[in-house]
């Protein structure tokens, strides 16, 4: 497998780590792509995607475009690679760019398709308190998600999994199967599989308003579910009236982050948050103070 050669498109965290498994793995792309560097913070500081930082840690050519335009995709072919992986690039590709490797281009896809196909596979499972999902390997088409599965595996959800557990676990897996499966695909040893249309369950993008929780009306599995599903970003919170303070005054609701909570005969129990403006406590001193 050492003459095979390979552009890897990606950007974030689980991308970068998805290469690291791959390299230990005997895999190394040819080219990288990459999302162009974007500034950020008070001194709009340039910062790189994990994948770009990656690429110049190891050497490897790597190309951050602004838009998949005719240019791009002239400078793509003349790296002459004979298949394209995709993990988490954040862009839709262009068909013919999809066509240009001899073997075509592939994805890891973090659910069991054609189940949650779309932007959100893993909150989507953790969401619906799913006891399985999965990684799939997908021979890419031009319409989401649907193309022939070349490899799938099934990994189980515990209970307790947020949402970087199991990111963690499917990263890994992924980026395993993906080596498994490299060989075959180069070797036509892969029984491709159709996905059945009729099954196909399509997941939204998360927005940032999607993590408001109903503590007094909401499901407590549900809210524990939402929890789990939006950890980190965008975070899960809640609002409430103070009962001292300008905004008190002013009968204005604060925003209550919920760092911290817990399933407990099936309630959902708040252990740490962090009160608008405030630094993150423990809930039992937020209500005492509220």
């Amino acid at each position: 497998m050492e003459k095979l050669k390979f552009a890897f498109f990606g950007t974030p965290l689980l991308a970068s780590q998805t290469l690291d498994i791959l390299k230990e793995n005997g895999f190394i792309p040819a080219v990288i792509i990459t999302a162009p560097d974007a500034r950020s913070g008070r001194g709009m500081n340039v910062n790189q995607s994990p994948v770009s930082a990656w690429a110049l840690k190891h050497n490897i050519a790597c190309l951050k475009p602004d838009k998949i335009n005719e240019d791009f995709v002239n400078r793509f072919k003349k790296f002459g690679v004979d298949i394209s992986v995709v993990v988490a690039y954040g862009k839709i590709l262009p068909e013919d760019l999809i066509k240009i490797p001899k073997f075509g281009t592939i994805n890891i896809h973090y659910s069991l398709l054609p189940k949650y196909r779309g932007a959100s596979p893993l909150e989507s499972a953790l969401l619906n308190g799913d006891s399985v999902t999965g990684v799939s390997i997908q021979q890419m088409v031009f319409k989401l998600d649907s193309g022939p599965i070349l490899a799938s595996k099934e990994v189980p959800i515990h209970i307790n999994d947020k949402k970087d557990d199991l990111r963690d676990k499917l990263t890994n897996i992924g980026a395993n199967l993906l080596s498994d499966t490299l060989p075959k695909i180069i070797k036509n040893k892969i029984k491709s599989q159709t996905q059945d249309e009729s099954k196909a369950i399509y997941c939204a993008k998360i927005h940032k308003e999607d993590g408001e929780l109903d503590l007094e009306k909401g499901d407590p599995v549900k809210n524990y579910n939402k929890y789990r599903a939006f950890y980190g970003w965008p975070g899960v919170y809640f609002f409430i009236k103070p009962k001292n303070g300008k905004k008190a005054k002013q009968n204005e609701k604060i925003r209550v982050k919920i760092k911290e909570a817990i399933l407990q005969d099936n309630k959902f129990i708040i252990k740490r948050v962090t009160p608008e403006g405030k630094k993150e406590i423990s809930y039992e001193d937020f209500l005492r103070q509220n």
